[in-house]
């Protein structure tokens, strides 16, 4: 499905031509930085507003842009505009639906590097894992109209008590106005993913990008409307979490709401208190505490080569980021070692616009600030066997650059252990059976992801039945806990890290999206 062969599994792209064109997109981003930009709310470029700036976590003298601090009557006026839309576009026959979308989605390949050099720049990914994101979001949008094909738009003929006399549908039916909060960490795959899905169900879409990828929510918007959707069916709102994102949760002309980001957020504002009168659908998706279950069957070099790159892809912000490695206490110390060499090897630090750097910088200063924080608890209450420093040499100086941090020997109840960092820092701990590994993995109250190395056959199925996490892995070098693609895994968390027990990017996403209506008629 991927075009340009990049995934999350592959982490690689040895195409020379791939990364000179991404090279040229970098450079047309650079000749076109500090821009103001609108909000669209309905068919108006909406400007006037104080501004807020999009600086880069590489180097924060590099100014994107500048885009208007929305208010609470931008996203009211943004809502009515998506509920005046509503009426025609759920009308809208759901194969024409489909097409807009399709288009959507060639136009984000089309435009891979332009897109994956923008969220390289405005939050310090990787080229690789930018432009596999910028694939998956494409595909995200293929994967649900693939879905709306394959069951007919989900009307479903039933069954009748006499034919001749009566006929009986079942219909999924939109909701209405659809709001969508996304991360800063996966800027496109999970805004465009919620919003398409909303949309080829036949509602419209006021949507929130995190304050520190604007950028990026801003050329995505563009793509939506170069594509063809009707003026109000898509509006996007820059501003704060206390005012755009307020109002879209306390607003009660908005229907559903998908939100992506932290579980203090998610569940405490959002899920809470979304719902206030009667019940509305609320997908709130929330972080991970993900655990690496590492057994004396084990392939070592496999299990730390799928740690590492869990561990620190995307700079260690990601919801599905391994955080906790528990490894057999016979082989422990052979587990380390090939885990600490691995990382010196794989995890070169460094501006992520040079294709050598694996891991970039965290994405703003507030997460800076936590690193050092995490890594002081960490050298005082444990030992620290990799990394942990600041780095602000040379080219650096400018950034929030950090090394990866690994660390041992400290309580299970520890915070560090027990809380979500966020951050590339990893415990490693050890077990001396089965049962108690499982135990300390399911000990949290997250279930996003989790994975198992083991060439034993009672080993992996007892994982399998066991695991408290809705995404799991075995043996997968390419990321122990890390790398879902829509089609081929789906992705959504148990327990905190997520409220439908239903993943994206799989068979049962766009229910999510509408609300059932059985019809029966009677003939004659």
């Amino acid at each position: 499905m991927a075009r340009q062969k990049i995934t999350y599994t592959t982490l690689s792209a040895s195409n020379e031509e791939l990364h000179v064109e991404f090279e040229k997109a970098v450079e047309r981003l650079t000749a076109n930085l500090g821009k103001t930009y609108p909000q669209f709310i309905g068919a108006e470029k909406r400007t006037g507003r104080p501004t807020f700036e999009s600086r880069s976590p590489i180097d924060t003298g590099v100014l994107l842009g500048n885009f208007q601090r929305g208010t609470r009557e931008d996203a009211q006026d943004a809502i009515a505009a998506a509920r005046a839309a509503f009426p025609a576009w759920s009308a809208a026959p759901w194969q024409e639906r489909c097409r807009i979308l399709g288009q959507v989605a060639e136009l984000i390949s089309e435009r891979i590097f332009d897109l994956a050099a923008v969220m390289v720049v405005e939050m310090g990914k990787s080229r690789i894992e930018a432009l596999g994101e910028v694939e998956e979001a494409a595909d995200l949008i293929r994967w649900n109209i693939q879905k709306m094909q394959e069951h007919n738009g989900f009307v479903y003929k039933m069954g009748s008590y006499d034919p001749a006399k009566d006929e009986n549908t079942s219909v999924l039916r939109p909701f209405g106005v659809w709001a969508v909060i996304s991360p800063f960490n996966f800027p496109m795959a999970l805004a465009v993913n919620p919003a398409a899905a909303a949309m080829l169900m036949g509602n419209t879409v006021v949507w929130k990008y995190a304050s520190d990828t604007p950028l990026v929510g801003t050329k995505v918007t563009e793509i939506f409307l170069e594509a063809g959707l009707p003026a109000g069916v898509l509006n996007y709102v820059t501003g704060g979490g206390g005012s755009v994102g307020a109002e879209l949760i306390d607003n009660p002309g908005v229907d559903g709401i998908t939100f992506t980001g932290s579980y203090d957020v998610g569940y405490n504002q959002v899920y809470k208190k979304f719902a206030q009168g009667w019940p509305k659908p609320v997908i709130v998706e929330m972080g991970g505490k993900n655990p690496a279950i590492i057994t004396p069957s084990a392939d070592l070099d496999t299990a730390a080569m799928g740690v590492v790159r869990a561990a620190f892809g995307m700079n260690g912000q990601k919801c599905s980021a391994c955080s906790r490695v528990y490894v057999h206490e016979d082989i422990k110390e052979a587990f380390i070692e090939r885990l600490l060499a691995k990382t010196a090897e794989v995890v070169k630090v460094g501006d992520p616009r040079q294709r050598q750097a694996f891991m970039g910088p965290v994405a703003n200063r507030s997460a800076f600030d936590d690193y050092q924080r995490f890594v002081a608890k960490a050298r005082q209450d444990a030992k620290m066997l990799y990394g942990g420093n600041v780095l602000s040499d040379g080219d650096l100086a400018n950034g929030y650059f950090v090394e990866p941090a690994i660390f041992t020997d400290v309580p299970e109840d520890h915070e560090l252990v027990k809380n979500e960092l966020f951050l590339p820092i990893l415990y490693v701990g050890t077990f001396k059976t089965l049962e108690e590994a499982l135990n300390k993995a399911n000990d949290t109250v997250y279930g996003l992801t989790a994975g198992l190395f083991s060439q034993d056959e009672a080993e992996i199925q007892y994982f399998y039945d066991n695991i408290q996490a809705g995404t799991i892995y075995v043996n997968r070098a390419a990321g122990a806990t890390t790398g879902a693609w829509p089609g081929i895994q789906t992705f959504g968390g148990w327990k905190s890290s997520g409220s439908t027990g239903k993943n994206i990017g799989g068979p049962h996403t766009m229910q999510l999206y509408g609300r059932e209506q059985s019809r029966t008629r009677i003939i004659g």
